[in-house]
């Protein structure tokens, strides 16, 4: 089974394309190919499928193998891939997800796409839509106890898939390989959520770090750092424009006049190989 190795500023995934590739069981491959150790090494597998209402299909799975709705850094690496390989030559192209269908602009160099300009749709602010317990109100600076000594104050937006940012002073204070997985499972969470730390520079740039549900500290957060231009301005804290500083690179952001947020990033691709394992 052929795979691509593709990375969006550090967030990289295991690409297979199933116009030409099969795969029967990807929450159990998830695991076994992303493994950095004995497998390929990735934060997950994306799977490049066929659609009936989009260019192509993309069904992404975490590195625990579970299977999540959206991914901003993917999507980008995929609207590169279906581009570069011809599967589509449309610009704008368009990709379905679980959390809908996306539109991606793609911006080229020398034939191949540099990077890419998503569409992610209007954010979720509703305790129901991202999903949360407790009273159907938005969650904007709301303090969350973690136990009797430790508490955070949080804003959760969903971007067809569930966060958690919280605004920081100093990001190395924070102990994010402690308290993500404890915020990630929570049990105000049903579906687990994602985790952002953040510290805003100014009213236009900040700087974020990722706890990804499913996969542990990422480089980068694609529909992480879109929930954070939101929730940034939920809080007064940032306009509606910014520059997001990530561990893997840098991502700009808009939650734009027609109150959708767009995401431009760059994609690349890395390598490819054969995989030889199980299916």
């Amino acid at each position: 089974m052929k795979f691509t190795k593709m990375h969006g500023i550090g967030n990289d995934y295991v690409y297979i394309n199933c116009f030409e590739e099969e795969v029967k069981d990807p929450a159990k491959l998830a695991p076994i190919i992303s493994d950095r150790h004995f497998g390929v090494g990735s934060d997950g597998l994306i799977l490049i499928l066929p659609s009936k209402v989009a260019d192509c299909r993309m069904r992404i799975f975490n590195a625990d193998g579970s299977e999540a709705q959206m991914c901003g850094n993917g999507i980008r690496c995929v609207a590169k891939y279906v581009y570069d390989h011809k599967i589509t030559q449309k610009n704008p192209l368009t990709v379905e997800t679980l959390a809908g269908t996306k539109t991606i602009q793609v911006f080229t160099e020398n034939g191949k796409v540099s990077k890419a300009r998503v569409n992610m749709g209007k954010p979720r602010l509703m305790r129901s839509e991202i999903p949360m317990l407790g009273k159907e109100t938005q969650v904007i600076d709301e303090i969350l106890a973690i136990d009797k000594e430790v508490s955070f104050r949080i804003t959760c937006v969903s971007m067809g898939n569930p966060h958690c940012v919280i605004f920081v002073d100093n990001l190395n204070k924070i102990d994010i390989q402690k308290y993500g997985p404890e915020i990630e499972r929570h049990r105000v969470f049903p579906e687990r959520t994602n985790v952002h730390f953040v510290h805003v520079h100014n009213p236009k740039e900040v700087t974020m770090k990722t706890w990804e549900r499913g996969s542990g500290i990422t480089m980068a957060c694609g529909t992480g750092a879109s929930a954070v231009c939101v929730a940034g301005v939920l809080n007064k804290k940032i306009e509606r424009k910014i520059l997001a500083h990530l561990p893997g690179g840098d991502l700009e952001l808009e939650w734009a006049g027609d109150d959708n947020v767009y995401m431009t990033g760059p994609a690349t691709e890395v390598f490819t190989g054969e995989w030889t394992i199980s299916k």
